[in-house]
């Protein structure tokens, strides 16, 4: 096995597949991203973009392995594919929502790790599925391939029995693991190992908070290197106001919907995770974009747009998401005794300079002084002044290149270790 690696790497979703394809040289070179979107639906479609030129085309399939042959032909095409045959792919990793208690470090997939992955699946029946699938239709079309599976929970083994623990008797914990695993772990260990980076100081020596802020959102605390505390659960329901999930409730109202018969269970699970969060405050729409311009004439100014249909709803909602994620942040640094870097990642984190600036006021008294925005290395921004106590760091994440690193690391380590074995 070279040092020089192609890696494909798949996140696999219910009705979709997102890959990468990676040349692991010392640049760590994207070669190519796409999706296939509504898989087993109407209309399925491929998109992809590359150096080579954008993509977008109908597609006909009805299950993944269907739409890995084609991203797999969409790579080896004459002219706008990246590599001469499937035989140039070295390895694929994919992406696990869910690794249990198991799985704490990524792990090459043999039959004995896809067993105990299928057992795990009652813990994330809507998305360990669809990953295990991926994997699959891999092992068919790809037979030479070496998988790698990268946990989303795996990060977050690191938490305290104190944190990880619910209320509840120990039994139901050890009977159906009810336990905090928490979600978002490849994206927060990524932005705290580019934090480290930036802020020229070893992870083991800072205490962090990574913000992930997307249509489902979570919040990290990360405590010399580790994940101390996350506000994901047992399920990723749990913690910040999401696109569409509440997160946290009074466990008492599900009871009560249900004891009054307003819902039946079917209506309030659906009622929490796709009518709840932005969409249900605003009453309009889960996309924060919109929530602000129902908020903001002028996001630069803060001039209210009082004309707008859902102006109050958006505000509150606005507000209520704001104050929930401003709580997350005063809470955490109490918890690590303090914090060196507040990290904002995500859709939402990444791309509105609005959000940051909004959870960092009043958090004066935790020294964080918000100035004009600086433009770093690699399209990263501080938003810090520089006598600021804590350094505030809007990092893209980048799952696809932290999977094709885990990959790459792990397989390279195997050869060193068989080379220095002989």
């Amino acid at each position: 096995m070279s040092y020089l690696m192609v890696i494909l790497v798949l996140n696999c979703g219910s009705s979709s597949i997102k890959y990468c394809l990676f040349s692991m040289d010392y640049q760590e070179t994207c070669l190519v991203r796409g999706s296939i979107e509504r898989i087993g639906l109407s209309d399925p479609i491929l998109i992809q973009e590359s150096t080579k030129g954008n993509m977008e085309q109908q597609v006909s399939i009805e299950n993944h392995r269907q739409a890995i042959y084609i991203l797999i032909e969409a790579l080896t095409q004459p002219h706008q594919g990246f590599l001469p045959s499937i035989d140039s792919i070295e390895a694929v990793g994919h992406r696990i929502v869910h690794g249990g208690e198991e799985f704490t470090d990524p792990v090459k997939l043999n039959e004995e790790i896809i067993k105990a992955l299928r057992a795990l699946s009652n813990l994330a029946p809507l998305h360990n599925p669809p990953n295990l699938e991926g994997i699959d239709a891999v092992s068919c079309l790809l037979p030479h391939v070496i998988q790698v599976a990268v946990f989303d929970t795996a990060f977050h083994q690191t938490l305290p029995s104190h944190a990880y623990r619910y209320a509840l008797p120990y039994e139901m914990y050890k009977k159906f693991g009810i336990r905090r695993y928490g979600f978002h772990g490849i994206s927060h260990r990524f932005v705290m190992q580019e934090a480290a980076r930036i802020v020229r100081k070893p992870a083991e020596e800072l205490r962090m908070i990574s913000c992930h802020l997307g249509n489902g959102s979570s919040i990290s605390a990360i405590k010399y290197g580790s994940s101390v505390d996350t506000s994901m659960g047992f399920t990723p329901l749990e913690g910040l106001v999401m696109g569409t999930r509440c997160g946290d409730l009074d466990p008492s109202i599900p009871i009560f919907l249900l004891d009054k018969g307003s819902l039946d269970l079917a209506e309030i699970i659906d009622l929490l995770n796709k009518r709840s969060g932005l969409v249900g405050l605003s009453g309009f729409s889960s996309d924060m974009r919109e929530i602000v311009n129902a908020v903001y004439s002028d996001e630069r100014y803060r001039i209210l747009n009082k004309t707008h249909p859902h102006h109050e709803k958006a505000k509150l909602a606005f507000e209520i998401y704001i104050y929930r994620l401003r709580k997350y942040i005063g809470a955490y640094a109490a918890a690590m005794g303090g914090v060196d870097v507040l990290i904002f990642t995500g859709g939402i984190g990444q791309n509105s300079s609005i959000i940051p600036n909004e959870a960092c006021n009043e958090l004066e008294f935790m020294g964080i002084e918000i100035g004009s925005a600086r433009d770093l290395a690699d399209g990263y921004v501080e938003l810090s002044k520089p006598t600021s106590k804590v350094r505030v760091l809007v990092i893209p994440t980048d799952e696809e290149l932290m999977i094709a690193r885990d990959t790459w690391n792990l397989l390279k380590g195997e050869t060193e270790n068989r080379s220095s074995s002989s």
